[in-house]
């Protein structure tokens, strides 16, 4: 059951990460941030249908390489946000910007450590559940709640 589990976090994840590109489509950088979710959408993918894919050196590295910068730039905003968030951080370009690359940043450091065991232990499914659900559970509240849209920038609220 584990196996099968696992495999269907990362193709709910890869969707997640695909569907989130798509999105960017009217954004006024959106070629960056298509790239950004795409990167993760295909390392997802591939773990999907071969969990073993992690132990490739090339995996790895483009793994490593695209969550510390995700790691840096979410440090930046972060930084950015402490010091001129006005309001909910939810109701801030850079706030959203910053929960999805936590979101890349968990998602990609999870798989990245399967790689030694690609099914994971309780804990590490457990986590990978909650983690692959948390972005779909969140776009539905904040669909169903149009107060927390309301401030949005035209962009972010004609996607959807």
């Amino acid at each position: 059951m584990a196996p099968a589990l696992w495999r269907a976090c990362n193709g709910l994840m890869a969707a997640f990460f695909a569907l989130a590109a798509l999105v960017q489509v009217n954004d006024p950088d959106a070629e960056l941030w298509m790239v950004v979710y795409m990167i993760p959408a295909v390392l997802t993918l591939l773990v999907g249908l071969n969990p073993l894919v992690t132990g490739n050196i090339i995996w790895k590295s483009i793994s490593a390489i695209h969550t510390f910068l995700c790691i840096v730039w979410a440090v930046g905003l972060a930084g950015h946000l402490w010091l001129h968030s006005q309001q909910n951080v939810l109701h801030e370009e850079e706030g959203r910007e910053l929960f999805g690359l936590v979101i890349i940043t968990a998602w990609m450091s999870l798989c990245h450590s399967s790689s030694k065991n690609p099914v994971g232990g309780r804990i590490q499914l457990a986590t990978a559940i909650v983690i692959a659900l948390f972005p779909f559970l969140s776009w539905v509240y904040i669909y169903i709640n149009k107060e927390m849209r309301s401030s949005w920038p035209t962009h972010c609220k004609t996607v959807l």
